[in-house]
């Protein structure tokens, strides 16, 4: 069985594939001309593949890849500038699309048609949300779906903090105590899902507004939060990834500064971290890792079928990964600039 990366760039989705999980060779580059910050694959169906595009909706392909379709081309409504892709736990034809500017929608038949979930904007801070660059507008970052109970979501704005939904989007509230507004990354843990971290740009931390860094904790869905990995003194992260065998192993990656001060000769100064024990106690990873400092590791992804098995992609193109849970890792030839999401599967 092979194992596929399916990865979204700043041009155009990206399908490599291995034998070993060691030497990839680039299948497939579909998409070209269009950013794909968002990307989701159901594992029991990986062929499929779902592609958020910066500016053209949620396009399909059903061949890993190789060609591509929009399901709800000439139909009215939907998505645009995406920059997150869902699907449900409970149904793989359900998906949600987080947007630029701040938006959620959601289709029932996979992509065919959409709803947009304007009830988002009844939140009193989205109108005021706001994002340090001329050029990006406020938008959705993530969404995260509790296994244990579907109506129960969360959304990352970048940057207003975070809102949950308990009835599948018809009501929405604003989460924002003692965590940074900058999130990036919501973990939830698949047993206990009031147990959620989340991983931030760490602006809130640079301005002393906030007790913690980069890496934040919550053990009651949100309403009160800690923060994680003060061991670390990087305080900008964008990855946050739980073992799909072990949920006590998470790991994740930080940085110094945001990225416009990594022009410095030093670069971003950055690491990639690990916990053992649900996100308590995080330890710095570095055989391995000494050339990777200067820049920044975006997306990690552990393989599901072995979860010792690890790979960290960085900005610049360069693609690292461990075979003995992040103790000590080599670099792959595989080279794929832009990386900004990414998912591996086995066919």
């Amino acid at each position: 069985m092979d194992s596929l990366f399916y990865i979204g760039t700043d041009d155009g989705l990206v399908t490599a594939r291995s034998s070993d999980g060691r030497s990839w060779q680039v299948e497939n580059h579909g998409l070209k001309g269009w950013g794909v910050p968002g990307l989701a694959v159901n594992a029991s169906t990986p062929n499929q593949v779902l592609a958020g595009t910066r500016g053209d909706g949620v396009w399909i392909s059903d061949d890993f890849g190789q060609k591509w379709q929009k399901p709800n081309r000439g139909k009215r409504g939907g998505p645009a500038k995406v920059r997150c892709v869902t699907i449900a736990p409970d149904d793989p034809r359900r998906i949600y699309a987080g947007t630029e500017p701040i938006d959620v929608y959601v289709s029932e038949d996979l992509g065919e048609s959409w709803q947009r979930l304007k009830s988002i904007w009844d939140v009193p801070s989205v109108p005021d949300v706001f994002y340090p660059n001329a050029t990006v507008e406020p938008h959705v970052r993530q969404i995260t779906i509790d296994p244990k109970n579907p109506n129960t979501m969360y959304a990352a704005l970048q940057e207003g903090y975070m809102v949950k939904t308990t009835d599948r989007g018809e009501t929405w509230r604003l989460l924002n105590k003692d965590f940074d507004r900058d999130v990036h990354a919501i973990v939830l843990h698949p047993e206990h899902t009031n147990r959620i971290l989340i991983a931030t740009g760490g602006g809130d931390s640079r301005r002393k507004q906030v007790s913690g860094r980069a890496l934040y904790a919550s053990d009651d869905g949100g309403e009160n939060w800690e923060p994680a990995a003060m061991n670390i003194t990087q305080d900008y992260s964008v990855p946050l990834t739980m073992s799909p065998k072990d949920h006590d192993v998470l790991y994740s990656a930080a940085a110094n500064s945001q990225p416009g001060q990594w022009r410095r000769p030093s670069g971003a100064e950055s690491t990639i971290i690990r916990s053992r024990d649900g996100g308590r106690n995080w330890e710095r990873l570095e055989r391995g890792l000494e050339d990777a400092s200067k820049d920044f590791s975006d997306v990690i992804v552990v393989d599901d079928q072995q979860p010792e098995r690890v790979y960290a992609a960085q900005r610049n193109g360069d693609f690292y990964f461990s075979e003995d849970g992040g103790d000590s890792w080599g670099k792959l030839e595989l080279k794929v600039p832009g990386v900004a999401a990414m998912q591996l599967v086995h066919a």
